[in-house]
């Protein structure tokens, strides 16, 4: 596991269900300490409980990687580059599977077109980790459900099998460029949702929102990836779902704070975590430039964020375009 957040921890919490041992790289030395007396993240999902006997923590990236054949990602989009900055170890044979929801900055890629350009790793052996799934929710043990995407089926199962419990259900896709994407833009959609619930938009009106994103979502993925998929399914709809909905949702709660009337800084200053549509956006946005899918939802977020549109206008102007 690449990773410390609540993300990467759910998912350990998952994998150590199945394994007898996890390498597992933190950056801070400091953290690792404090995990291995505690038991617990030091950072997130504190309440988490795990045998460090079964964890072999480290700081060095280059180890992780060369003692690993299964490489979990589950780092935030943009600190993706800087943490694989040092690494010197190939990826070339490993198998990555990336739990990042998000796309790389400035590159303007998913991140499995990354990792096969930047780190010559084969598309049949890169995962996708996809799904209405809630770290918080994993932490209380609540019943949930991931989608694991290959292209390779049987490696698929495989990996699938490793996150299967008595909590978590899992399935299999061979779709990772429209799991990525479909996730990617269900975070937007869901700064969207907390956008129109900030300015006092009603139930009735985020039914018609969740509606259309749905509709915007299966006209970019079909666009960039057109292969039969059922958009329906809970790696699409059902994260978004619970992406627009959720009180755990960050990429909600950023949108709700800045249709309250806070700007950007503000907001950010105040979640103290990541909400992933933040950046995503301005990429999608650029990404659009070719692709020219009908997108007036993402591009609403965008004006709000990056263009200086003012939520009560821009959220009004898309009204008269939703049905």
């Amino acid at each position: 596991m690449i990773g410390s957040g609540s993300w990467a921890t759910a998912i350990c919490k998952m994998l150590l269900s199945n394994l007898q041992s996890l390498n597992w790289y933190l950056r801070n030395q400091k953290n690792i300490d404090q995990f291995r007396i505690s038991g617990r993240n030091p950072s997130y999902l504190t309440s988490v409980q795990f045998d460090t006997s079964k964890i072999n923590f480290t700081s060095d990236i280059n180890e992780i990687v060369e003692n690993s054949d299964v490489i979990f990602l589950a780092v935030p989009s943009a600190f993706i580059k800087p943490t694989l900055s040092g690494l010197k170890v190939s990826l070339k044979d490993k198998f990555v599977i990336s739990a990042i929801k998000g796309l790389i900055p400035d590159e303007n890629m998913i991140v499995g077109e990354w990792l096969t350009q930047k780190f010559d790793v084969q598309v049949d052996r890169i995962g996708v980790v996809s799904g209405p799934c809630h770290a918080e929710e994993v932490a209380l043990e609540r019943l949930s459900y991931l989608t694991i995407a290959c292209q390779d089926t049987h490696l698929a199962r495989e990996y699938a099998r490793l996150l299967a419990g008595d909590f978590i259900k899992t399935t299999i896709s061979d779709d990772i460029y429209g799991t990525e994407y479909s996730a990617v833009l269900k975070n937007i959609m869901a700064i969207a949702a907390g956008i129109f619930h900030g300015l006092g938009y009603g139930d009735n009106f985020q039914a018609v929102l969740v509606s259309n994103a749905i509709q915007e979502i299966k006209r970019f993925v079909d666009t960039v990836h057109p292969i039969a998929r059922d958009i329906k399914s809970s790696a699409y709809l059902g994260d978004l779902l619970v992406t627009s909905y959720s009180q755990f949702s960050r990429n909600r709660t950023f949108g709700t704070m800045l249709g309250k009337g806070y700007s950007v800084k503000a907001a950010q200053a105040e979640m103290m975590m990541i909400a992933e549509g933040y950046y995503a956006v301005k990429s999608m946005h650029e990404i659009n430039q070719y692709y020219q899918v009908h997108i007036p939802i993402t591009e609403m977020v965008y004006n709000i964020i990056y263009a200086g549109g003012l939520p009560k206008v821009e959220a009004r102007l898309l009204t008269e375009q939703l049905h």
